[in-house]
């Protein structure tokens, strides 16, 4: 049997959830495809429109080392005084790249007001004072 090529871009992940189920910041979890063929995913529409954004700015020679979902160790784990493993702190960011002449690192994430929680400013501040880096929210 047959298949047929699909056109356009592969439904979202929220076509395929229960309907009737709302996610927490009301974003649409939404994919992509790379010319080699690899599925990508994204929490919601604007990350996705960012990563288009940002992968036309790439193929322009205006950024390089473009690379999604980065790990920053904020604070490594540890045993407290009571034999306790305590996790690492870490902050994942949606985009890292270098820009410019001399290779800038800038560390993106993608923001909406919901989204900008106690927690994500904490992180933000460590990772300023431990690695030197300013997130751009965009």
């Amino acid at each position: 049997m047959e298949q047929q090529a699909r056109r356009g871009p592969l439904p979202s992940a929220a076509a395929v959830q229960d309907p009737g189920k709302v996610n927490k910041y009301r974003n649409t979890p939404t994919t992509r495809v790379t010319p080699s063929g690899a599925v990508l995913h994204f929490d919601s529409q604007k990350e996705a429109r960012r990563y288009d954004f940002l992968i036309e700015r790439e193929r322009r020679g205006e950024i390089r080392d473009l690379r999604l979902q980065v790990d920053f160790t904020l604070q490594e784990a540890y045993t407290d005084t009571e034999g306790h493993r305590v996790r690492a702190i870490r902050y994942r960011a949606d985009f890292t790249y270098h820009e410019g002449a001399k290779g800038v690192q800038v560390v993106e994430d993608v923001k909406s007001r919901a989204t900008r929680t106690r927690e994500y400013a904490v992180k933000k501040k460590l990772l300023k004072d431990r690695f030197g880096i300013d997130i751009t929210e965009v």
